[in-house]
């Protein structure tokens, strides 16, 4: 092998792993940013399943938005039901929402997060911000302010909005729909339920 040739693999497999070494930081910045869209969904999850048991029996009688209920079957770990039988999603979530309120962890391995005890729920943080506005808000600004407020809480959009519909489906907002856009008020009863409180 001639000292040119030589010269000319060494420069290739030095451009080789100089690619492979970018493509696995940009690997490693997506897998990042998943994780923390994962974690802000998994204490969105927490919140609601806390919330449901709250309100109780009358919660089960409530549909859940399509997403959320999807996503809280998924993000529960549950022990393996018998092939004949399935368990219901309030008995999955039971164990989950009780080591959330003990400031517990929830699920196995690598995924345990520690819940802050005093943290208020997400849906309260948003229905808080409602009672301050007559008219209804798009899920964007309640976003923006809720950050502004808490800086410690960086839900996603998707986040906001799920747990939006969520309350939605509790009958403590309601949804407006005006041309495109999608914006949240506070139910009457809610709006004098939250000045009492203040």
């Amino acid at each position: 092998m001639t000292s040119q040739s030589a010269s000319t693999l060494r420069s290739r497999y030095v451009e080789q792993a100089a690619s492979d070494l970018e493509e696995n930081r940009r690997v490693q910045h997506e897998l990042a940013e998943r994780i923390k869209v994962l974690r802000q969904e998994e204490a969105l999850l927490l919140d609601i399943l806390t919330l449901a048991e709250r309100l109780g029996p009358s919660a089960e009688s409530a549909p859940l938005p399509e997403q959320a209920h999807g996503e809280a079957e998924f993000a529960v770990p549950a022990e393996s039901p018998a092939p004949a039988e399935k368990p219901a999603p309030a008995a999955k979530a039971a164990p989950a929402a009780k080591a959330a309120r003990a400031g517990g962890t929830s699920g196995g391995g690598a995924g345990r997060v520690r819940r802050a005890a005093n943290r208020p729920l997400l849906g309260d943080l948003l229905t808080q911000l409602l009672g301050t506005y007559q008219e209804p808000r798009p899920a964007k600004e309640l976003r923006e302010e809720l950050m502004a407020k808490h800086p410690e809480r960086t839900p996603t959009p998707q986040v906001v909005r799920n747990t939006l519909e969520a309350l939605v489906a509790k009958g403590r907002i309601r949804r407006h729909k005006q041309q495109r856009s999608v914006m949240y008020s506070l139910v009457p009863s809610a709006r004098s339920a939250a000045a009492a409180k203040s």
